[in-house]
């Protein structure tokens, strides 16, 4: 396990992330956490990485290298320096396990920027643990394209001898990417047209990524000015047959809600990335929380069907949000991808991605003459009718009938409220067929999770005896009748959440009249990790 640790503006996450991209390259897998402060320069910022020759999903809290950029870093993490770890760095650094280097000299004769002493810092590390010199070059040169922080490499390789021998890799190069880049990807296999978003932490870089990429894949990426904006514009390109999608967390959701409800009685696809943050107000803008949970649930005055699924890592975000884009779009509603900051900015690694089984389209119907936007039907899914065809097209915020007129009548206020709900029963069917909830392990005892804990506690039950864990992905509509018979076939419950007072917990009694007593929950705004989960679960089972 290595931290990586400096100020902001010092290229900390571009480093973490060169080391976890030379690592995975190499065949091993490597998570990369990132924790930074609301700040753009100064303060402390660190990555953890955890390398391994197995899966692992998570990092620990303790390390054997230390990369240090400043004191700073020394000074907060040296006492967590595992027995025989050390710490590499410049020579001016005072630390007890110091491999230091006259980093200046070297950055002197290269005729480069300060930053230039990471990447010969990243080069010595390599060296030490025995990595050849063509395989980090071969990254370097993939990631960088500049013969400067090359030659940077090469001399920082160049000044140790290997000390350590690494297990041997798998053969085949691993998949690093973040939770938001696997969004981003995903929409851009579903088609996207359009995407809105007000920049907010921590969903922006999902804007920063399809913004790299709309000329490539013909797509547009709009900022409205706010976040209201963002919301009606996307609903009012969706109106008019595009395919889109809106991002934001935190604040911009509350400045959503009015417009979710009108998406709920209009009927306008929609696909809504909802990262969340440590709250209440803006909270702890750069820190995790599962706290949005209710608030992603109920969202909206009023009633109407929607789709809430939690993706636990980087290649489910991928595999949700194609599955949220076919919901969304087949069945005319609102489909939320509930992320949070730690799925959403950590790396995770993984073998392959295989071909999606679901292929979204845009589900327009055929014009007709007789265009009844909201036809009452078997399964509640009225013809979606656009713009520019025979066909009428009508969307409204007021109850209507079937041709969108407004209603006040008793007897379609009645209809239409049962047709958006008839829609629920299908849209369960559909997803129970794409594994609404998972379960690992065979022990007798159950640990239950959602969303970005989905990691630490994998790690964990590698170390804790007699237990599965029950993963919730879906959290709207609810897997009732997986949870409730899991639950019933364990003896030991335990909840595992990073909230103050157990959402899940919460939904899970309401849908299945089930109640877990005993509950680990953390909210300091840090994510678990597998030493906190294992601990902890040792403690309640005494």
């Amino acid at each position: 396990q290595i931290l990586v640790g400096g100020a902001a503006g010092q290229g900390i996450a571009k480093t973490a992330f060169l080391i976890g991209k030379i690592f995975a390259n190499s065949g091993y897998y490597v998570f990369n956490y990132r924790d930074y402060p609301s700040l753009i320069k100064g303060g402390h910022n660190f990555n953890i990485l955890k390398i391994s020759d197995k899966p692992i999903y998570s990092n620990e809290n303790y390390y054997d290298v230390i990369i240090a950029l400043n004191q700073d870093t020394i000074d907060k993490h040296e006492e967590k320096l595992n027995e025989g770890g050390f710490v590499l760095g410049d020579k001016n650094l005072k630390a007890k396990n110091l491999l230091g280097f006259d980093l200046s000299n070297i950055i002197e004769k290269l005729g480069g920027s300060q930053k230039l002493g990471n990447d010969i810092l990243v080069g010595a590390f390599f060296k030490l643990f025995g990595l050849k010199i063509e395989t980090v070059l071969k990254t370097v040169r993939e990631i960088f394209k500049n013969e400067t922080i090359e030659k940077a490499v090469k001399e920082g390789y160049d000044l140790v001898e290997q000390k350590i021998n690494l297990p041997e890799p798998g053969k085949k190069n691993k998949f690093f990417i973040t939770g938001n880049e696997a969004i981003a990807s995903g929409a851009i296999v579903s088609g996207i047209d359009v995407y809105f978003a007000y920049p907010i932490t921590p969903a922006t870089p999902v804007l920063h990524i399809l913004a790299s990429k709309q000329l490539e894949h013909n797509f547009m990426v709009v900022q409205p000015e706010n976040e209201i904006a963002v919301i009606n514009a996307a609903l009012g390109a969706s109106y008019a047959g595009a395919i889109s999608m809106v991002g934001t967390s935190g604040a911009g959701f509350s400045l959503m809600n009015e417009a979710i409800s009108l998406q709920g009685i209009s009927e306008i696809p929609l696909v809504l990335y909802l990262s969340q943050r440590t709250g209440p107000a803006t909270g702890v803008p750069t820190y995790n929380s599962q706290g949005d949970l209710k608030f992603a649930l109920n969202a909206g005055h009023g009633e109407f069907p929607r789709v809430v699924v939690a993706p636990g890592d980087s290649k489910e975000c991928f595999y949700r949000t194609i599955e949220s884009f076919y919901l969304s779009y087949k069945y005319r509603i609102l489909s939320i991808i509930l992320g949070d900051k730690h799925v959403g900015e950590s790396n995770y690694s993984f073998d392959d991605f295989e071909e999606p089984k679901i292929k979204p389209s845009r589900f327009i119907a055929s014009p007709a003459e007789d265009s009844k936007s909201y036809l009452i039907t078997e399964n509640g899914v009225s013809p979606r009718f656009v713009p520019g065809e025979k066909a009428k097209s009508r969307a409204s915020s007021y109850e209507h009938n079937e041709y969108g007129y407004t209603t006040e009548k008793e007897e379609w206020i009645k209809k239409m409220n049962e047709k958006r709900f008839r829609k629920m029963k299908y849209i369960k069917e559909e997803i129970n067929k794409m594994n609404p909830v998972s379960v690992y392990g065979e022990g007798n005892n159950l640990i239950i999770g959602w969303g970005s804990t989905k990691g630490s506690i994998l790690d964990a039950l590698k170390k804790l005896e007699d237990f599965r864990f029950l993963q919730i992905s879906y959290l709207s509509p609810f897997p009732t009748e997986f949870v409730k018979k899991e639950i019933e076939n364990s003896e030991e419950l335990i909840l595992i959440e990073n909230n103050a007072t157990g959402l899940l917990g919460d939904v899970i009694a309401e849908q299945t009249g089930k109640i877990i007593e005993k509950k680990i929950l953390k909210y300091d705004a840090r994510p678990f990790t597998s030493e906190d989960i294992i601990v902890k679960v040792k403690k309640i089972l005494k």
